[in-house]
């Protein structure tokens, strides 16, 4: 089991930035397509972004153009660097380290809040 922690979250002014971070434990997670993930009160977890092993990218309809996942395999991290947040973003925001792909079988951090307010 990997196990993923998040940082980089907080309160930030709408049209403002913050950059995530998910620290992983493991250093063959570069093998995992790692995700994005959020979650806002009263609604389903839904995907923001994520990478796979070959640098394969998938965005969001919601996020595309405003945010960028990236990846160090060195550093078993995976970001996701947020721009232009709006409001609606706020959420609670989780990664995911998928085997293969697969998200039913990989781990999750333990999730960090982003607030977009003024």
């Amino acid at each position: 089991q990997v196990q993923l922690v998040e940082s980089g979250g907080g309160l930030v002014q709408p049209g403002g930035s913050l950059r995530l971070s998910c620290a992983a434990s493991r250093s063959f997670i570069k093998a995992y397509t790692l995700g994005w993930y959020r979650q806002a009160s009263g609604k389903q977890r839904e995907l923001v972004a994520n990478i796979t092993s070959d640098d394969r990218t998938t965005y969001s309809d919601f996020v595309k153009g405003r945010f960028t996942i990236s990846r160090d395999n060195a550093k078993n991290t995976v970001y996701l660097q947020m721009n232009s947040l709006k409001p609606e973003d706020t959420a609670v925001y989780y990664c995911n380290a998928a085997p293969g792909g697969i998200v039913a079988f990989g781990s999750w951090g333990q999730g960090i809040q982003v607030t977009v307010s003024s």
